[in-house]
């Protein structure tokens, strides 16, 4: 690497350290209820910038003018073949992405450049907080690897200590640890956009569906915790990445009663997200920012939903064709959630610690995305039928709602017709 490099490797690396450090100085108090804020619309983006994959590649190659850490390599020797057990060992040479490309994928729902990348991000993080009188002695790798791996494939602790050679009460400590990083000081990567992103997000369902405004897919998913259910709520783009999530409520609550319980209700009822100055006019209709939603809410003028049961071939059955394609990445997302492995099982524990998971598992979501590392995205939906998330029981909206649906329908209409 030249000096050029080097030194805009450097600078690189002070701007995103600075950036990090303002997050932590400045938390905002709930990591899974994300809503507009002056000051994250304004550092989110930098943020993003600073932390993209290549600027960080630069910033871990500056390792050798700074603490350079110890580096911890997994490997798959000794266990016999088809016992069910891969147990990875510290100071090996080998490590996956050599022996088997397809192990970081298996273990850690993630490659192993990406792996990487994310170690060099949390490293300060993870390698502080140990428990009192009694330091860990771990590598940051080591560190995210135990927390990874269960998060990826739900293992019990007991698989967790014998894999990686820590006792029980480490590994559980070191999972809670990760979670706990990325829920508090990487929140931001689920955060809501600003009205100048609105755009960009609203630009891309049209472009799928012809249907302009639509600011996101509302959606409500539910997780075993023990012998309890509890619900999610998220908002996905047209990328499948969550732009917002809620986790926590009781699971048999309607989705219409989790979304009136949530500060995402709130926040669009008081007008701090989908102002209606953002509303355009279709036939003589104004048509403020939506969601997209199902059978399961109500018709609102900021929620449009399918028709049920339109006539075939009906206009109205041709803006159901468009919802379901603006609808499809979120079925992606959620899908991809119960890719994780502790999102697949009902999850054993508190039902903090199962809301810290869901919304781990959010975050890196999001930044697998961000990455085009998609070994934990769910591409497979040759098998789902949107039948799944409809209900016949969704409550008729107002005179307004179904007027902003009505003018919907004939941009539906209009942009199926001229792909003919």
């Amino acid at each position: 690497m030249n000096t050029q490099q080097r030194l805009a490797a450097l600078l690189s690396s002070l701007i995103s350290q600075l950036l990090l450090l303002l997050v932590l100085i400045f938390p905002s108090s709930n990591p899974l209820s994300i809503t507009n804020s002056s000051f994250y619309d304004f550092l989110s983006p930098l943020l993003l910038h600073f932390l993209s994959t290549s600027e960080t590649t630069a910033t871990l190659s500056l390792i050798p003018f700074s603490r350079k850490r110890k580096r911890t390599h997994f490997s798959e020797p000794d266990a016999p073949a088809n016992d069910g057990l891969t147990r990875f060992k510290l100071g090996q040479i080998a490590r996956p992405d050599s022996a088997n490309p397809d192990t970081f994928k298996k273990f850690f729902n993630i490659n192993s450049s990406t792996f990487d990348w994310l170690c060099g991000l949390l490293e300060p993080l993870l390698e502080c907080r140990d428990p009192v009188d009694s330091p860990l002695n771990l590598s940051a790798e080591t560190r995210l690897g135990i927390g990874l791996f269960r998060l990826a494939t739900g293992a019990n602790y007991s698989d967790i200590s014998l894999r990686f050679d820590v006792s029980e009460p480490v590994a559980k400590f070191c999972v809670k640890q990760l979670c706990r990083v990325l829920c508090t000081n990487f929140r931001f990567w689920v955060g809501f956009p600003n009205s100048g992103e609105l755009e960009s997000v609203s630009t891309q369902f049209e472009s799928i569906s012809g249907i302009p405004n639509c600011s996101g897919v509302l959606c409500c998913v539910r997780f075993k915790v023990n012998e309890e259910i509890i619900a999610a709520q998220l908002v996905v783009d047209s990328s499948s990445r969550i732009i917002s999530i809620i986790a926590g409520f009781r699971g048999d609550k309607t989705d219409f009663q989790v979304l009136k319980s949530s500060t995402l209700f709130q926040d669009i009822e008081k007008g701090t997200i989908l102002m209606n100055s953002q509303a355009l006019q279709i036939n003589d209709v104004a048509v403020p920012q939506f969601f997209v939603g199902n059978g399961d809410y109500p018709l609102l003028n900021w929620l449009m939903l399918p028709f049920d049961e339109p006539v075939s071939h009906s206009n109205e059955e041709k803006f159901n064709n468009a919802i379901n394609l603006m609808r499809l990445p979120a079925v992606k997302a959620i899908e991809s959630l119960r890719n994780w492995g502790i999102l697949s099982e009902p999850i054993e524990g508190e039902i903090k610690t199962a809301v810290a998971s869901i919304g781990a598992c959010s975050i890196l979501h999001n930044m697998l995305l961000s990455r085009e590392d998609y070994s934990a995205f769910c591409e497979d939906l040759s098998d789902y039928s949107f039948q799944k998330y409809q209900s016949s029981l969704s409550i008729p909206g107002d005179s307004v709602a179904c007027a902003i649906r009505s003018a919907l329908v004939t941009k539906a209409t209009e942009f199926q017709l001229q792909k003919q």
